[in-house]
């Protein structure tokens, strides 16, 4: 408080007594105890009014201790409970949060991660994923620029996400804390198993398989694949102390149209810790029939290679090379991508006339525009000879299939002439151009349909760098390859629109999300948000049926199926305000990830403790962790002093008491006659 604030409050002092006096004592001749008592009422009154006009800052000072945190990591997945390990977890978990000297030192933080992260300090361990990245990214987020320990109760045995060992701050220390019997038990395990979704009518396929071994002696085994009571495919395995793993390449053969389910299977005459993990079953959808894409072009660019290996991820799909010039190659094609197209590609648009193959033209630098304009009548084309960086920009409005936003703001900008480009008739804009972040208004990926036939234009050359790109965003291709199957499974489509479009796999592994997409479309074919979709899910051996809402996203409806059992299932989509309806089915196969482990991965979490500077521990050393982090001198408390400064008008019950003791003043007046 400063002096000239004192000087004032004694002012203040001086001005209601002197006030109080005057009207009280001054002139009156009656000077009773109730006298008395007004005069101090006024003086009250009054010295309040006057604090209220000065309005002193009044500073508060405290002391607050911040600890530091303390991140308690559980494993909540169902690995743990099939490692017979659940009640030590909970225990160990117990016995560190319970501890009042640590409960002294650290602000204890409780959480549980299976397939995601969050708060908790109760466990069931019925998670289906263990994602332990997801521990590493929260905590950097929540406890950001803070220098904390982690303790992770965990076995060590991830199924999803990045590789956790180096994703962990560096400068904080994670003590795992191992849970799970750490004894070698003999164990043949299907460590992976690789295999298309595709597979083509009177062929064979490829299936690649991974197997593993655990134990100090030498083993033989006998690998089948099997499909119902039919063995497939045998082949004689050997392992010993020197080799532990062992690959296998098989061809089957693909010889019914059709969702095949397959069961591979690895077994020896020793018994086993773990034999839930010497089977996987798998499926094959085989197909009787091919789709041709053409990229016709007269030049070499990356572009041309990133678009092949995108489409032919499909096993549907096969891609030709084809020059301008070589037109009879394009009679038994779906789609034709004509990358670049000049007047050299006269012949094919005259030949495409009468054919009507639906195309997909990709421009750039080399592109003939004039031809271009010459040769189609839903793009109008007015480009100079200067080249222009151009970005993109999704419109989520778009209705034609189902696509999400891939991230294409992000997306390296394609290179193009600069000029206008301007819509004409029936064409949907799925992504539009910006120059520099200023909105072109102008298409940047576009379809038109007339009369029956369908053309894309992409408007840019270097899409190649947007798939690199995607990999680098999400760690895969996948997204990236999505996006354009759907443009060419759009193109090669020569069915006419339905109404209520169903998106949905043949077979799902059980564990993995089970999702199914859905849009409806009105009269105009528009996409209706105000449809009311809804699924029945039956399923075929036991006829139990469920029903579930499908939930509007941007420009489509889902749902998650998640929690079915493995089985056959039947389902039908159906719009409730047309009673429009679509039926199909889908399997889930019997495959749970988490029952594959016999033993936690202590090699892998003493890497982390490694990498970060901590220590692993096991179970029985749950003492010895707790000792080191009391005695860690790194980890303190930190004491602040606090100073609130409040101003005295923000105190709402002076003003109370103000109006109190005028109001008290009244009344005593009143009753003794001296108003």
């Amino acid at each position: 408080m400063t002096t000239n604030t004192i000087l004032l409050l004694l002012l203040s002092l001086v001005i209601a007594g002197g006030l109080s006096y005057f009207q009280y004592f001054f002139k009156a001749k009656n000077k009773s105890s109730v006298v008395l008592f007004l005069a101090f009422l006024r003086f009250l009154a009054i010295f309040g009014l006057l604090i209220l006009l000065i309005n002193p800052i009044v500073t508060k000072n405290s002391l607050q201790i911040t600890k530091t945190p303390l991140a308690i990591a559980v494993d909540n997945s169902s690995s743990i409970s099939v490692l017979k390990s659940d009640k030590k977890a909970e225990e160990l978990y117990q016995k560190i949060i319970s501890n009042p000297a640590l409960k002294e030192k650290f602000e204890i933080q409780s959480y549980q991660f299976d397939a995601d992260f969050k708060p908790s300090d109760k466990f069931d361990f019925k998670g289906k994923q263990t994602n332990l990245d997801e521990v590493a990214k929260n905590l950097k987020s929540i406890n950001k620029n803070l220098i904390f320990p982690t303790v992770i109760i965990t076995d060590g045995n991830q199924t999803t996400g990045n590789d956790y060992v180096y994703r962990f701050d560096p400068v904080n220390k994670v003590y795992p804390l191992v849970v799970g019997d750490t004894t070698t038990f003999l164990d043949l395990k299907i460590n992976q198993l690789n295999v298309n979704k595709y597979a083509f009518h009177k062929n064979k396929f490829p299936v690649e398989v991974f197997l593993q071994y655990s134990g100090d002696k030498n083993a033989n085994a006998d690998f089948t694949i099997s499909q119902g009571n039919t063995v497939v495919a045998k082949e004689k395995v050997s392992f010993s102390a020197s080799k532990k793993t062992a690959t296998l390449n098989l061809l089957l053969p693909a010889d019914k149209v059709g969702l095949q389910i397959f069961k591979a299977s690895i077994s020896s005459g020793s018994k086993e810790k773990n034999s839930y993990n010497n089977t996987k079953n798998f499926a094959v959808e085989v197909i009787d029939q091919k789709s041709t894409i053409a990229i016709v072009s007269a030049i070499n660019h990356p572009d041309i290679a990133a678009l092949k290996r995108s489409i032919e991820v499909n096993a549907q799909r096969k891609v030709i090379l084809v020059k301008p010039n070589d037109i009879n190659q394009l009679q038994e094609v779906s789609v034709l991508v004509l990358y670049q197209p000049t007047s050299a590609f006269k012949a094919i648009f005259d030949n495409n006339k009468l054919a009507g193959t639906n195309t997909f033209i990709i421009t750039g630098n080399n592109t003939d525009f004039n031809f271009l304009n010459q040769q189609q009548n839903s793009l109008v084309f007015k480009m100079s000879g200067q080249r222009e960086d151009y970005l993109s920009e999704f419109q989520s409005q778009f209705n034609l299939f189902a696509i999400e936003n891939i991230g294409f703001e992000n997306f390296p900008p394609l290179q193009n002439l600069f000029g206008t480009i301007t819509t004409n008739g029936n064409v949907s804009v799925l992504l539009s151009s910006k120059i520099r972040n200023v909105a072109t208004n102008a298409p940047l990926l576009a379809f038109a349909e007339n009369q029956g036939k369908r053309t894309a234009f992409l408007l840019g050359e270097n899409s190649w760098k947007w798939r690199l790109q995607s990999h680098i965003d999400n760690q895969s291709f996948e997204k990236y390859d999505v996006f354009i199957d759907k443009i060419i499974q759009y193109l090669a489509s020569t069915t006419s629109r339905k109404s209520l479009v169903v998106t949905h796999e043949s077979f799902y592994n059980s564990g993995e999300a089970i999702v199914i997409n859905a849009q409806y479309f009105n009269k105009n074919y528009e996409f209706d948000e105000k449809a009311n979709l809804t699924i029945t899910v039956t399923n075929t051996e036991t006829k139990q049926a469920k029903n579930y809402d499908l939930l509007k996203g941007n420009n489509s409806f889902s749902v998650n199926l998640d929690g079915l059992a493995t089985g056959k299932y039947n389902f039908t989509v159906k719009e409730l305000n047309t009673n429009t309806s679509y039926s199909g089915h889908f399997e889930i196969l019997d495959f749970d990830i988490e029952k594959q482990f016999v033993n936690p991965d202590v090699v892998k979490l003493k890497q982390l403790a490694l990498q970060t500077n901590g220590k692993a521990f096991f179970e029985d050393q749950a003492d010895d962790l707790i000792e080191q982090l009391l005695e860690n001198k790194d980890y303190k408390s930190i004491e602040k002093n606090v100073s609130t400064k409040t101003p005295l008008i923000d105190w709402v019950w002076l003003l109370i008491l103000i109006a109190i003791v005028l109001t008290t003043e009244w009344f005593i007046r009143k009753y003794n006659g001296l108003l």
